[in-house]
């Protein structure tokens, strides 16, 4: 077993807590929190090892986990990084690019492994039909959320619609040839709500919404490819595939046919693919657990994670 300390206690961080402790994969040395009010709340109320000192903690372990606040997150990993320590750092993997591309060169220099916590990367929604989007050609995206005061200090951009950029960027086999975008304040000092549109080289072409002041909540991604239509409902976990074919020359009472302008007949049919239940937090935290003790390539690695940020900043750039 891995040994794992987790930096920050907030509301993810007592989840990344619960979770590590509960897996046959990692042993939970204990946390550390800025706060020492709440670190001492934290381990009163579950039991956990509150660590007062970051250095200390870092020390004890082989993994660690940064659950901290974005600001902080490149001080946390480049400390762990430099005690020669894997590093599992939610998303986004840091403020700024520079701080990025410094983790990287980092982590390469010190021979360490580091994943971004991308989640929904590990959703069974998506996983299921993941290998079936082959060169989508249009995509579009809705994450809309409630407002919750938590994650204002960062616009809509970082705090929701990066989960998307991630998720596409992961089957769009191209280069971003250009982005624009559009976003308001309507209570934070940064952007609530954002549309972007994403044009890769290829001629792929995304159109992307985030809100975090919706009246009810909603995560789905419909990818367009040739012969295909793929709805992924990442908050329903639930999935719809629809794919045509050459129609049959004789089709069926119950088959559903379509002809075009030239008089071509394709056949309409449904694909349903088994979604699993899981839990998507464990498996990316088990997931990279395998990727150290197997020395595998992590699901989302650090330069996937940049590669995320850098679109985010491009989008908010836009504005």
């Amino acid at each position: 077993m891995l040994k794992v300390g987790v930096l920050g206690a907030g509301h993810l961080g007592k989840i990344h807590l619960r979770l590590l402790n509960e897996s046959n994969k990692y042993q939970l040395i204990g946390f550390y929190d800025a706060d020492a009010i709440n670190g001492k709340k934290v381990a009163d109320e579950f039991g956990y090892t509150y660590y007062d000192n970051i250095n200390t903690l870092i020390d004890a372990v082989d993994v660690v986990d940064v659950v901290t606040p974005t600001l902080s997150h490149f001080d946390c990993a480049k400390k762990a990084i430099e005690k020669k320590k894997h590093i599992f750092i939610e998303k986004p993997i840091t403020n700024t690019l520079e701080e990025a591309e410094t983790l990287i060169a980092l982590s390469e220099q010190y021979g360490i492994k580091g994943q971004v916590g991308h989640v929904e990367r590990f959703n069974p929604a998506f996983t299921s039909v993941k290998e079936a989007i082959n060169e989508p050609m249009f995509i579009e995206t809705h994450r809309l959320a409630e407002f919750n005061p938590r994650g204002t200090d960062v616009p809509v951009v970082l705090d929701l619609m990066i989960h998307d950029i991630d998720a596409i960027l992961s089957v769009v086999n191209s280069k971003v040839r250009r982005v624009n975008a559009s976003g308001v304040s309507v209570i934070s000092n940064s952007p609530d709500i954002a549309n972007a549109r994403i044009e890769f080289e290829n001629g792929c072409v995304a159109n992307l919404t985030a809100s975090r002041i919706s009246l009810k909540s909603m995560r789905k991604s419909r990818f367009f490819q040739k012969d295909a239509y793929i709805s992924v409902d990442f908050l329903e976990k639930k999935v719809e595939v629809v794919k045509m074919k050459d129609a049959p020359e004789t089709p069926g009472d119950f088959d559903m046919v379509l002809q075009n302008a030239e008089g071509v007949k394709k056949q309409i049919y449904f694909e349903n693919p088994q979604v699993a239940e899981n839990n998507a937090i464990l498996d990316e935290l088990e997931t990279f657990a395998d990727a150290i003790t197997n020395d595998k390539t992590p699901v989302v690695t650090l330069q996937q994670g940049t590669n995320a940020l850098r679109v985010a900043l491009q989008i908010i750039e836009s504005f």
